[in-house]
């Protein structure tokens, strides 16, 4: 018999995997017709699912182990697609993009060693991962707003590199916290 964890078909699962099917087509609205305003649409929307996932999971008691997986590898596939479309459409500089990047790959290379010991390929989520993604997606859309002309360009500009730094900064303080989470769980394997 299933538990509530195994569960597939939720509506947040659902919100997530339409959340992963607009990484490609926001990559080609970006890279392709250069149709900026329908991908800042698609990546507002994704944003606005992220949240509502999360929120309808925990109100309608629909977490599940898909989903935890579903929604961090969503998160993740937008900013990566984000961070290519606008490093080849030089909007930001290859270097904060790989700084992003680098994160992702250092946690990576952490996840045979959290199996090899038992755990799972994701760590708990925490506040200020949660807090360094907003910000990214935050920062994201403020960019492509300010590689236009026009009166908001400058605001956004403002704006989207402030999100960006500390977005950046963020996202490294938490995967520093997610590495010790790891050593301390694989720590109190050793030990029990």
């Amino acid at each position: 018999m299933k538990s509530a964890e195994d569960r597939i078909w939720t509506v947040p699962n659902v919100l997530s995997m339409l959340r992963l099917l607009g990484v490609p087509l926001f990559l080609w609205l970006v890279l392709g017709p250069k149709a900026d305003g329908w991908a800042l649409i698609l990546l507002m929307l994704a944003g606005f699912s992220d949240w509502l996932d999360g929120k309808l999971a925990r109100a309608w008691n629909q977490t599940s182990r898909l989903g935890r997986l579903l929604d961090p590898v969503a998160d993740r596939l937008y900013i990566l697609a984000t961070l290519i479309g606008l490093t080849l459409r030089e909007v930001m500089p290859w270097w904060l993009a790989a700084l992003i990047i680098g994160r992702d790959v250092v946690l990576l290379l952490g996840v045979p060693v959290l199996r090899r010991h038992g755990f799972g390929p994701a760590l708990p989520v925490h506040f200020l991962g949660k807090a360094a993604t907003a910000c990214l997606l935050y920062a994201f859309p403020l960019l492509f707003l300010a590689s236009h002309e026009g009166w908001y360009a400058d605001v956004a500009r403002i704006m989207g590199w402030a999100f960006a730094i500390w977005g950046t900064g963020l996202y490294w303080w938490a995967g520093a916290l997610y590495v010790v989470q790891g050593r301390r769980l694989i720590g109190g394997a050793s030990r029990a």
